[in-house]
């Protein structure tokens, strides 16, 4: 973790090219530390944060002034620290009998900002919760006592999390646990903020800067999808090869609790939906063996996507796991207890993220969880199932073999696709396949769960979600359209974003087919379509060429009354073209 001064030079540095995130930041205590070590830790993960900070302790007046500045900067994301100082403060000030509801009425004061914030703006928060203060008034009873401000403090903590798992645009700040990590005496300095109203010390500020980021950095589709595992003395202690299967170190005892709870750990990632690939220099039967045979292995083959195991580099072994997932390598996390091995692997791939294990097991997973790796703000129910959607694909890539014509195997599969608009069941797969697709992303805009119900309600935007499922198996949610009409006559293509794990399919025909045939029947004759590169979208640099659209200046214009359907080898299970309302 770099030091606060570290952060502050990270501001001297280009920013150009990335793209701007216009962010306010709004906080009851001193934050122009905060502000400049936020800025800073984005330029680590390639962020061009342009904060807006409003003045010391003026939350409520820039929130309920329609004409604040607040409204007139126009962020994207708004960043809201009550401090729990502060909070103390009021708490202080109230009657005893009014103390017992002290949280509830916070509660209520958190829900009126939120509200009165989304009236005006289009725009994500973010809320830093609650660093606990014990004040000793009641000691250990203070757990028991409701009007006790520890009691208070815990239950709006609480309180705060149900409230956003409600919210779509709400996302918390967990700087609680950064506190519980190095203890408040590293968090908070009274003298420093008697002095200066800063309740974040000059130490912590990196960390509560790294935390703040990482968030931010999921809602653009920078996150880690696949975590790549050496298998010697990182799953297991020992050398599968030269200890034989009886005498690795995994289980209950010794050190091998250490690994049990480190794969209880990676077992919990892969249900998540964290891709699981295995690296490892063995050979590959014997490295197999405790996933099959050993009865205190957490983790079975069936939970690893990608098993490379065999005695050739393993930069080169990464690459052909990158290759077969189809996804970047910023995307991937490698993990090694060999530092030569993380070395070679960290050299030769740039991009991807290598942890520098300690040496002792025991303490891998204590330092593995303030990293926070694998930071992001959604989950569906479709992540739970993605590592066997990889083995699907794997069949799908043995069967291919045997066929010579590639519209024979398109054919074989039988393949079906599922059309419908955005609906309540769909949303939260909808919001994240746009944070996750970078490479099949025509004009990579993300959207949050709150963005896609307000698009389902626009008149003049129309939405398509695309399932896609063959004899293998169901690939779930694959393809997202968004078109916005442009004129009288043309519907512009807002959003195009696809899963690269349907690749050469056929499925660009059929969305396209979808897409022109509908704006047929809405009474417009013309698709537009745009290309906005990124430094990772550029496969699709090409698409709408391809497709048969013709370029005017910075657009691409498809005439629909005289297109012809293309051909592809996928059947529609449903198409509903009515507008489904939330």
């Amino acid at each position: 973790m770099q030091t606060f001064s570290q952060l502050k030079r990270n501001l001297k540095k280009d920013f150009n090219e990335f793209n701007k995130i216009k962010i306010a930041l709004l906080g009851d205590s001193a934050t122009q530390f905060l502000a400049q070590g936020i800025c800073g830790a984005g330029y680590n993960v390639g962020l061009n944060l342009d904060i807006w900070e409003a003045d010391f302790n003026q939350i409520e007046r820039q929130v309920f002034d329609p004409s604040s500045d607040l409204y007139a900067f126009e962020p994207e994301i708004v960043i809201i620290f009550f401090s729990s100082h502060k909070l103390l403060c009021k708490y202080n000030k109230l009657p005893q009998e009014q103390q017992s509801s002290f949280a509830d009425k916070h509660l209520e004061q958190i829900d009126t900002i939120i509200s009165t914030i989304n009236k005006s703006l289009k725009t994500k928060i973010i809320w830093f919760n609650y660093t606990e203060i014990d004040d000793s008034v009641f000691g250990s009873l203070a757990n028991r006592i409701v009007s006790s401000y520890l009691f208070q403090l815990r239950k709006l903590n609480y309180e705060l999390m149900l409230y956003g798992a409600e919210q779509s645009n709400f996302y918390c700040c967990d700087i609680s646990s950064i506190q519980n990590q190095f203890g408040k005496n590293t968090f908070f300095q009274s003298s420093v903020y008697i002095n200066t109203e800063m309740v974040l010390s000059i130490d912590i500020l990196p960390e509560v800067a790294f935390k703040t980021v990482s968030l931010v950095a999921s809602m653009y589709g920078k996150i880690k999808k696949c975590l790549v595992l050496d298998l010697d003395n990182t799953m297991w202690g020992g050398v599968i090869g030269d200890d034989g299967l009886e005498n690795i170190q995994i289980g209950g005892l010794g050190i091998g609790k250490a690994f049990t709870e480190f794969q209880y750990w990676v077992k919990k990632l892969k249900q998540r939906g964290i891709i699981l690939a295995v690296c490892s220099k063995n050979t590959e039967s014997i490295a197999k063996e405790p996933f099959e045979k050993h009865p205190d292995m957490v983790l079975r083959l069936e939970d690893i996507a990608v098993f490379i195991a065999n005695w050739e580099n393993k930069a080169d072994n990464i690459r052909q796991i990158q290759q077969v997932l189809n996804i970047g390598f910023d995307s991937m996390v490698f993990l090694d207890d060999n530092p030569f091995e993380r070395n070679i692997v960290r050299e030769n791939i740039p991009g991807i993220c290598v942890p520098e294990l300690p040496e002792d097991p025991a303490e891998y997973l204590e330092f593995l969880y303030p990293l926070n790796l694998f930071e992001t703000i959604s989950f569906s129910n479709e992540d739970t199932e993605r590592t066997k959607l990889y083995h699907v694909e794997a069949q799908r890539a043995v069967l291919k073999k045997k066929f010579t014509n590639e519209n024979e195997f398109l054919q074989s599969l039988n393949m079906q696709s599922l059309v419908e608009p955005f609906n309540k069941f769909n949303t939260p797969r909808v919001a994240q396949l746009s944070q996750r697709s970078n490479q099949f992303n025509l004009r990579t805009v993300r959207y949050t769960e709150a963005d896609i119900e307000l698009l389902s309600k626009e008149k003049d935007s129309f939405t398509f979600t695309f399932t896609l499922d063959d004899k293998f198996g169901d690939n779930g949610m694959i393809c997202v359209i968004i078109l916005k009409e442009k004129n009288n006559d043309t519907l512009f293509i807002d959003t195009w974003f696809m899963s690269c794990r349907v690749l050469k399919r056929g499925m660009e025909n059929f969305v396209l087919n979808t897409i022109a045939n509908f704006t047929k029947e809405k009474g417009f004759s013309y698709l537009m379509g745009e290309y906005i590169a990124t430094p990772k979208n550029e496969m699709v640099k090409s698409h709408y060429e391809m497709l048969g659209f013709e370029k005017t200046v910075d657009k691409w214009i498809l005439n629909t009354e005289k297109y012809i359907n293309k051909n592809n080898y996928i059947n529609n299970k449903i198409r509903l073209w009515k507008e489904l309302k939330y």
